[in-house]
């Protein structure tokens, strides 16, 4: 079969492909240190690490390089969010009057951090850090093997093979529940929902995560009647008055929350889909899905590494799939914590340790040690960019108790704080720290009300450095900030102390 040799094809060529080092020998066109499967920011940083430890690596892609990230997921639904919130946060201070949101202007700068669902950006980056691009669907077919087609041209493709490591980021998909006339009824994923040009009439959402809480904000905020068809609460996993409160926050929008209901049909007709539920019927001109996301893992050749098509990879700490000693997982599709600030922490740990292993260099395998991703064990950060905004990190105290520690649970009204008042009138927001009784250090934090999201850090540092409450005493937040929460929570966890 004769290859394609353009750059369009497959991305490089055997012209264009770099050679290595001498320590490496010879090697063909289609020889690298590392080849990555996926391109979204996760791959794009295992790719970087590596490249920056002296490897030659080429990164397989078949839709944008760039990924669910930037064009489909976190930058877009963002874009979406922000004037609503800085809408809102005007509205709250007494003095700032009138204001509205221009809906076209709101998609326009949307797309603008899309570069208009353009890679061209994000491939100029590529080369300029070395790293080679083949465009393609990437299967691994062997060890340290992995054959790209190009599923767009004529299913020709080629063969790359790996001196060192294959790294599989292939990330999640939206996943369609088997709901009766569902897949007929054409549904938005999430990619439909940020990607819109138009806002429709009336939108139905399925489901209660953070897709969810966050579309169901945005699209409600730019004239669309919205309905929430949850089976549970929302933000399950999250403190429950986190739910609670997200749940009010969308009432108060307009947003049609419908708890602990069941959907069990679907059905579209020329004017919209009528969706049948334990509740009653709710009509909508489209129904959007946010029920969970699954592994990109069906279809990269799974079968001949020994692992389950469609499921996550299961990794150690360095990211490297148990039993092989060159393949690696990471980012969502090993299902650890599917986030990209996760994912590209895992991508900055695999990434060294790939290219330490080919040096033949000491591998750091401590807790916190440069070649390990820990803090996916136990110091997840995560923000839900909702009204109000919900901040958390590590456990909750549910999730802390039945870890087996002995916990004691610090709860503070924001809304008295002096930073929130002045930040918001008529602030109203909740903290809470889970604070391990035997350790006196914080295991977990979460907190709900506008601007929260900046709290976050310092909670994270909080909980991955095992603090001492008696040193954060000497942390000191400065006045009048939101921050200031700090100061109560410990005086208040102080007081039970005594």
């Amino acid at each position: 079969m004769e290859l394609p040799t353009t750059v369009d094809a497959l991305g490089t060529t055997p012209e264009t492909a770099r050679p290595v080092g001498d320590h490496h020998g010879t090697m063909t066109a289609d020889e690298y240190d590392l080849i990555v499967i996926g391109a979204g920011p996760v791959g794009e940083n295992v790719a970087d690490r590596a490249v920056q430890g002296g490897l030659t690596v080429v990164i397989v892609e078949s839709e944008l390089v760039g990924g669910e990230c930037s064009y489909w997921a976190c930058m877009p639904s963002k874009a979406l969010l922000r004037p609503v919130q800085a809408l809102h946060a005007a509205h709250r201070v007494q003095g700032v009057a009138g204001g509205s949101l221009d809906v076209p202007a709101v998609l326009a700068r949307r797309d603008s951090f899309t570069s208009e669902w353009s890679d061209a950006g994000q491939v100029d980056w590529l080369r300029s850090a070395g790293i080679d691009l083949a465009r393609g669907h990437g299967r691994i077919t062997g060890v340290r093997e992995v054959t790209v087609t190009v599923t767009d041209a004529d299913g020709s493709g080629r063969v790359l093979t790996a001196h060192h490591a294959v790294a599989i980021a292939t990330g999640t998909e939206a996943v369609i529940p088997p709901i009766d006339g569902l897949v007929d009824a054409a549904p938005w994923t999430s990619r439909e929902a940020t990607s819109a040009q138009e806002i429709p009439f009336s939108l139905a959402i399925i489901g209660g995560g953070v897709v969810a809480v966050e579309m169901a904000t945005a699209f409600a905020s730019l004239g669309s009647r919205v309905t929430v068809l949850a089976r549970s609460g929302l933000l399950s996993g999250m403190e429950e008055f986190a739910g609670e409160m997200a749940a009010e926050g969308l009432r108060s929008a307009g947003v049609d929350v419908r708890l602990n209901t069941e959907t069990t049909q679907v059905e579209r007709d020329a004017s919209g889909v009528t969706l049948t539920t334990s509740g009653g019927e709710v009509s909508a001109v489209e129904v959007l899905v946010a029920t969970g996301r699954r592994p990109r893992t069906s279809d990269i050749g799974a079968d001949a590494v020994g692992f389950e098509p469609g499921a996550s990879i299961d990794v150690d700490d360095s990211l490297r799939v148990p039993g092989t000693d060159w393949l690696y997982a990471v980012g969502d599709v090993n299902g650890r914590a599917p986030l990209t600030h996760q994912g590209k922490y895992q991508a900055r740990a695999a990434g060294d340790v790939i290219a330490a292993g080919a040096a033949g260099d000491d591998i750091d395998d401590s807790r916190w040690g440069r070649h390990t991703a820990t803090a996916d064990n136990a110091a997840v950060p995560q923000v839900v960019f909702a009204e109000p905004e919900i901040a958390t990190v590590g456990l909750t105290e549910k999730a802390a108790r039945e870890a087996g520690h002995e916990v004691r649970v610090i709860d503070q009204d924001l809304g008295v704080i002096a930073g929130a008042s002045l930040y918001a009138d008529g602030y109203a927001g909740r903290a809470r720290i889970v604070v391990d009784a035997e350790r006196d250090v914080v295991l977990g934090a979460t907190f709900v009300g506008p601007g929260v999201a900046e709290l976050l850090q310092a909670a994270t540092i909080a909980v991955v450095g095992e603090v001492p409450i008696a040193r954060l005493w000497h942390a000191v937040p400065a006045y009048p900030t939101i921050s200031e929460v700090w100061l109560r929570l410990l005086e208040q966890y102080g007081r039970e102390s005594a």
